[in-house]
């Protein structure tokens, strides 16, 4: 589940990308090496000549031995369980059965792979896509990674993303037992396609709310960010890689506030179910991944409602470090127009990929107070709401949820 329910997080600087190593010479120019961690990170950017298929990873799920080693475990688990024990007590009640379950987390673990593969390929192939211009990325006489952070940070990002591993591991099963319907089952009926189109979009728009002041929370309250927020903005020239390299509490945080919330509150079905997911991954890897144009498959399929966002906003939110109170939302953007928070960033540098609303207000300043009060209790009040409807909702309809 996106920013979190999910097996496979993006650990260290050097996952799904290729951790590729320009050659010594000329004649090895092509060749690529992937190493272990603590000796993938590099200080320059790969060899120009590398071809876009180098930066694809050899590694299908992680480049941290440890992290591959507990993913397959679990995914191979959860599937050997499936087919040793009885239907009757491994299946819920209700919810996709048990192998299902494992067939999804599994899809999506690869899915999140190759599409992190595909967008920092065509970040290194296309450097005249890239939303930040090239001396935001200059390396030379810094001893930091692509993306800012030090080999310290680096080291702190790999134990994050161990915990990450195992907490939505986690949180997946005991949602699968503890809420029947949550990863909803195949229906033999299913509703006018006008009538589940305009669930899915409520369901994401619900979705980004809770995830929306979360974020914004996270900017605000002193406390959640040096402890916990501050971590994913080492990163200030974002990849795609950079997309769950969070504090583990924030990607369950927002796994809890944003899509467990969406669901218990405007459940969706068993295929809009898959569908959101799996667009909502490319989404979220999309909006770091630091390129413009139409290669972002998934922001470019929702450029046409009212307050879309691209990833150039959200890029230059990570630039702004501390002070980047602005651009928190993810699809559709409305909050951040409702919030006063929204940006446009670096949207005239490709003019032809600035939404509407990025032309109508290119004269408003790019940084600026948000209309709503930063009082730490007021910016937590929505976050809180959301976790109270959606307990309310569950306890009231007997922990079970119908699509």
């Amino acid at each position: 589940l996106d920013r979190a329910a999910s097996t496979i997080m993006c650990n260290s600087d050097a996952t799904s990308a290729a951790v590729v190593q320009p050659s010594k010479t000329n004649s090895d120019a092509e060749s690529v090496s992937v190493v272990q961690p603590a000796k993938t990170y590099t200080w320059v950017e790969p060899d120009a000549s590398l071809g876009f298929k180098a930066h694809f990873s050899s590694l299908l799920l992680s480049a941290d031995l440890y992290i591959t080693i507990a993913e397959l475990v679990l995914l191979v688990s959860t599937f050997a369980v499936s087919t040793v024990l009885p239907a009757e007590n491994v299946n819920t009640p209700g919810s996709m059965t048990l192998r299902s379950l494992a067939a999804f987390l599994t899809t999506a673990s690869i899915f999140r792979r190759l599409y992190n593969s595909y967008l920092e390929a065509v970040y290194f192939s296309l450097p005249n896509r890239r939303t930040q211009p090239p001396k935001e990325h200059a390396l030379k006489g810094k001893r930091a990674d692509l993306c800012g952070r030090d080999q310290r940070q680096l080291d702190t990002l790999v134990w994050h993303d161990r915990l990450t591993l195992l907490s939505q591991f986690a949180l997946s099963i005991c949602l699968y037992y503890a809420v029947p319907g949550f990863f909803p089952a195949p229906e033999q009926q299913v509703p006018q396609l006008h009538v589940r189109a305009l669930r899915l979009i409520g369901h994401h728009y619900l979705l980004t709310f809770g995830m929306f002041n979360l974020h914004r929370a996270c900017h605000v309250v002193p406390f959640l960010w040096r402890n916990i927020h501050s971590i994913h903005h080492w990163a200030t020239h974002p990849l795609s890689r950079n997309t769950y390299q969070d504090h583990w509490f924030d990607n369950f945080g927002n796994a809890i506030v944003g899509e467990v919330a969406a669901q218990i509150l405007l459940p969706i079905d068993h295929n809009l179910f898959w569908f959101s997911r799996l667009f909502r991954i490319a989404e979220s890897l999309e909006k770091h991944a630091g390129v413009m144009g139409p290669s972002n498959i998934a922001h470019t399929m929702q450029k046409w409602l009212p307050f879309a966002q691209m990833p150039h906003h959200h890029d230059w939110h990570h630039e702004g470090h501390k002070s980047c109170n602005f651009t928190f939302g993810a699809l559709g953007g409305v909050w951040d127009v409702l919030y006063g928070t929204r940006k446009v960033g670096r949207a005239q540098r490709f003019p032809e990929h600035a939404t509407p609303r990025d032309n109508a207000t290119r004269e408003e300043a790019r940084r600026g107070a948000s209309t709503f009060s930063e009082h730490s209790l007021v910016t937590l009040s929505p976050v809180l709401a959301v976790l109270a409807a959606a307990a309310t909702k569950l306890y009231s309809m007997g922990f079970v949820i119908n699509a």
